[in-house]
């Protein structure tokens, strides 16, 4: 459920897999930076730790000057050299790409058949697609992570995976979910790429050990946020954002929990508000 627009990039150079040990008489592996690899050393792709500071800004050219180590922005939006320049400052970015939900202004809305196509996600030119036609949609996805990846982008937040719990215009189930859920997991990692759970709360403990960390909204305002301390309790990050309560209000309650919260606008421009250090 998010609006868009932003500028991206393409980093062959930065490391996404970890080994997580040499083997006796192995030659030392190459330095890397260490700003860059804060991952945890038990998981091969790039895991963010509880707590890590982040940006999200899914519209507007791209604010590359926020001190933070990892960037979100719009996947189609953004071309490898923004990617590059937030590379420059060991930072890690993620890929946004709406996988539950079809946009009439994206440049490959044509690859998608119109009975695969739902109701409205209460987006403009968004609705809702049959995540059961998995056929259909995993190589669209797989050429959306292509994308992704050919840009240089380190990890993915697939947006829209939690079509079973709403009015779609399918009939469809929890396991519709999980296996669609998975697929798409599936598809970032045999690409080297990182993934994010966005939402879905209920199916957290089913989905946590597929998925690198967690992206969600609005946890506090809704009482939600403790379903998700299976992420922090793995050692992955979950990256939270509020738009209607003040950071006053939920700083106290998510902080303590791990998470990364934030305070946005609706529109995920550049603005945010971070919690005071003294929480």
């Amino acid at each position: 459920m998010v609006r868009l627009t932003c500028v991206a990039a393409s980093l062959a150079v930065v490391p996404l897999l970890f080994a997580c040990s040499a083997g006796a008489g192995d030659p030392d592996p190459e330095p890397s930076s260490p700003d860059l690899e804060e991952a945890a050393v038990t998981s091969e792709y790039w895991t963010p730790e509880p707590g890590t500071d982040w940006q999200w800004q899914l519209i507007g050219e791209v604010d590359t000057s926020i001190d933070v180590p990892v960037y979100d922005i719009d996947g189609f939006e953004n071309d490898a050299a923004v990617v590059e320049e937030l590379h420059e400052r060991d930072v890690r970015v993620i890929c946004y790409i709406s996988v539950g939900a079809w946009e009439d202004f994206r440049p490959d809305a044509d690859e998608f058949p119109e009975e695969v196509l739902g109701g409205p996600n209460g987006w403009p030119g968004e609705r809702w697609l049959d995540i059961r036609a998995v056929d259909v949609l995993e190589p669209i996805m797989a050429e959306r992570f292509d994308m992704c990846a050919d840009k240089g982008f380190d990890a993915i937040e697939p947006d829209n995976v939690d079509g079973y719990a709403n009015e779609t215009g399918f009939d469809l189930t929890a396991e519709d979910q999980l296996v669609f859920n998975r697929m798409i997991a599936n598809l970032a990692h045999e690409r080297g790429l990182s993934i994010g759970l966005k939402n879905d709360l209920d199916q957290i403990p089913e989905l946590v050990d597929d998925f690198d960390f967690a992206v969600n909204e609005q946890c506090a305002q809704y009482d939600e946020c403790e379903a998700l301390t299976p992420f922090i309790d793995a050692g992955k990050a979950v990256f939270h954002v509020e738009y209607e309560l003040t950071t006053e209000e939920f700083c106290p309650v998510t902080v303590p929990l791990g998470l990364s919260s934030l305070l946005k606008n609706y529109d995920l421009d550049a603005w945010r508000e971070t919690c005071p250090a003294a929480v």
